[in-house]
């Protein structure tokens, strides 16, 4: 009975070395998972205010794990607005409908947007998981309901940017 337990564990373990480390390209990539959208109370507007949230969720892989921004560097401004000028390291555009097409929406909110350091280790080497990134949008009386759809792209630490990925159309109230 004490060699079967032996047994299993001894080839458990080596079921376990027999994974291999994927080999994705240093250049993160982005898949579009899901978008859903939640309406939840808003008692800073008052008492029966609404807003929705719209949760984007993208599924990433990158080949040396340098994805997300520390703490330290995000209290750092003059470091974020030199190295990430432009945008942050998650790039979020806000589509439209008009008609049969789409349009940009500007928007200051989504200009400079940031997420944490996915590999928490620091030490190089492959990643792969899910991001999410919540938008809100709330009701007021000048909101009309809106279809958007949004493109999403990342970058890493070494500045190297992934591909765009396009949502799939959402409505929510929009001024």
């Amino acid at each position: 009975m004490r060699y079967t337990l032996y047994i299993v564990l001894f080839a458990a373990l080596a079921l376990a070395s027999c994974v291999e480390t994927p080999n994705f390209d240093n250049t993160p990539r982005i898949e579009f998972n899901s978008i859903d959208k939640y309406t939840v109370p808003d008692p800073f507007s008052g008492p029966n205010a609404q807003k929705d949230s719209v949760v984007i969720t993208i599924d990433f892989e990158d080949g040396d794990g340098d994805l997300g921004v520390t703490p330290e560097e995000r209290s750092d401004t003059t470091l974020l607005n030199t190295k990430y000028s432009g945008w942050g390291n998650y790039e979020l555009t806000i589509l439209r409908q008009e008609d049969d097409r789409f349009v940009e929406v500007p928007s200051a909110v989504s200009s400079k947007l940031f997420f944490p350091v996915l590999k928490r280790d620091g030490k190089p080497g492959p990643i792969k998981g899910k991001l999410d990134f919540s938008q809100i949008f709330f009701y007021s009386r000048f909101a009309q309901p809106t279809v958007l759809k949004f493109q999403v792209r990342v970058r890493d630490r070494a500045l190297r940017v992934s591909n765009v990925i396009e949502t799939d159309t959402i409505s929510v109230p929009l001024d």
